[in-house]
């Protein structure tokens, strides 16, 4: 009787582990959407939102030779948001200097410029001690075809799969339309 009653509750013990462990799993943030920023309008946004969603994150600027993504940006997340893509845009002043306007400057300039709809996020560095934590954890990464390291320039792209994996990381010069960057946004779309 007494192994019987140990038994039961050695099950019913390793039956609540399983429970918890798989509670916990699930409330788990994949890391590279762990974390907080603002929004451009200075608003905390909680990248966890996106779970679930192919991410394409980017840090922008707009008086930079390769500033006019910024309209292949909107066409490809019009092209694909209803599948699932999100776009982030992260604008930054760290190269050439080439982000120098305010929040509201910036929101201007891309929605009348290019029309863009996209998130768009707080100015960030991208590089260094003072780089955003998402932005330092996301070059720490060895992610193909370009590998772990400092943003080279403006307009680098980060690729996020549904499950928060980084799984593509692109050049600034290659355009978020091109072939490479859209085949890898395809392929993350379709694993639903």
């Amino acid at each position: 009787m007494l192994r019987t009653f140990c038994l039961a509750a050695l099950t019913a013990s390793m039956a609540t582990a399983v429970l918890v462990y798989a509670e916990e799993k699930k409330d788990a943030v994949p890391a590279a959407l762990d974390f907080t920023m603002k929004s451009l309008d200075g608003k905390p946004v909680e990248l966890s939102k996106y779970d679930g969603k192919v991410v394409l994150v980017v840090n922008v600027a707009s008086e930079c030779g390769l500033t006019p993504q910024y309209k292949n940006l909107q066409t490809v997340y019009d092209q694909y948001k209803a599948d699932g893509l999100v776009v982030l845009g992260f604008p930054c002043n760290q190269f050439g200097a080439q982000e120098p306007g305010s929040a509201k400057e910036i929101q201007e300039f891309c929605t009348k410029n290019y029309g863009v709809t996209f998130d768009m996020f707080e100015k960030v560095d991208v590089n260094g001690d003072k780089a955003a934590p998402l932005f330092k954890h996301l070059t720490s990464l060895e992610t193909k075809p370009k590998g772990a390291g400092k943003v080279s320039w403006n307009f680098e792209k980060f690729l996020i799969n549904r499950e928060g994996e980084v799984v593509g990381r692109f050049e600034p010069r290659t355009e978020p339309d091109s072939p490479e960057v859209k085949a890898a946004i395809e392929k993350e779309l379709e694993k639903k």
